[in-house]
């Protein structure tokens, strides 16, 4: 297998910040290669998959390219107060990965995952531009943060200079709940794989999501087993996403 890792400037952000890809060495001429953007949690950075599971094992028998950004605290949004990382993430960063590596470009082969904050950064890209990708799997996702401040209200004192005002979110690109009704009648949309552990605190918010998009229009999986908000329960989990991409969303 082979890992690069990225220092560079990004023009959205004003910024260095870097990147780690990771590229099997055994590619299968017969099938198609895919492209998955994985994306980190609240308290992690780029290195944060490959340090603390075993993903590159995991992946290095698969066509499977994997591209990790950094985003630090940002939750994949143009931030309040702080800098523009969805900017970042969904128009500056395909963009540069294209430029550098000879990966894939076609939606049909394109797929974003992540953790925590990351499944919500994931969703929110897929829903976002559902035209860009084949699949968007969330593991632990904080999936609906407008249900989650109303509940918690201490997490106000990270959220507004992220997101503004609770008014500010509702309805908008970062409220995934709303978004689902504009994206399940579009003919073009990706599959959704959705992953929570039981004893997981984001549980009670993930069945909320699952309520709500069951009711749409989706290629849809919820899949849950015994499990925390922990790296034990994302490595395991990991494998299950990377499955779902090679068998394009078929499996229960």
């Amino acid at each position: 297998m082979t890992t690069f890792s990225s220092h560079f400037f990004s023009t959205s952000l004003e910024l260095r910040t870097s990147l780690q890809v990771f590229i099997p060495d055994q590619i299968d001429e017969s099938k198609p290669m895919r492209l998955l953007y994985l994306l980190h949690g609240l308290s992690d950075d780029d290195t944060a998959w490959l340090t603390n599971t075993s993903l590159v094992r995991y992946a290095e028998n698969r066509n499977i390219a994997i591209v990790m950004p950094q985003v630090h605290r940002s939750f994949y949004t143009d931030m309040q107060i702080g800098n523009r990382y969805w900017t970042f993430l969904s128009k500056e960063l395909p963009a540069l990965v294209h430029r550098w590596f000879r990966l894939p470009a076609e939606p049909e082969n394109t797929y974003v995952a992540g953790l925590s904050m990351g499944g919500f950064g994931a969703l929110k890209w897929g829903l976002n531009y559902p035209e860009k990708f084949a699949g968007m799997a969330s593991l632990s996702g904080a999936l609906d943060l407008v249900a989650l401040r109303h509940q918690r209200p201490e997490m106000e004192v990270e959220m507004v200079p992220t997101f503004g005002n609770i008014e500010d979110m509702e309805g908008s690109l970062n409220d995934l709940v709303a978004l689902l009704p504009k994206v399940a009648n579009q003919d073009r949309k990706p599959r959704v794989l959705q992953l929570c552990g039981t004893e997981d605190f984001l549980y009670a918010n993930n069945l909320g999501f699952k309520a709500a998009i069951e009711k749409m229009d989706f290629a849809y999986i919820y899949r849950e087993i015994p499990g925390e908000h922990n790296w034990k329960y994302w490595d395991c989990e990991i494998q299950t996403v990377l499955d779902w991409i090679d068998k394009k969303g078929d499996f229960a």
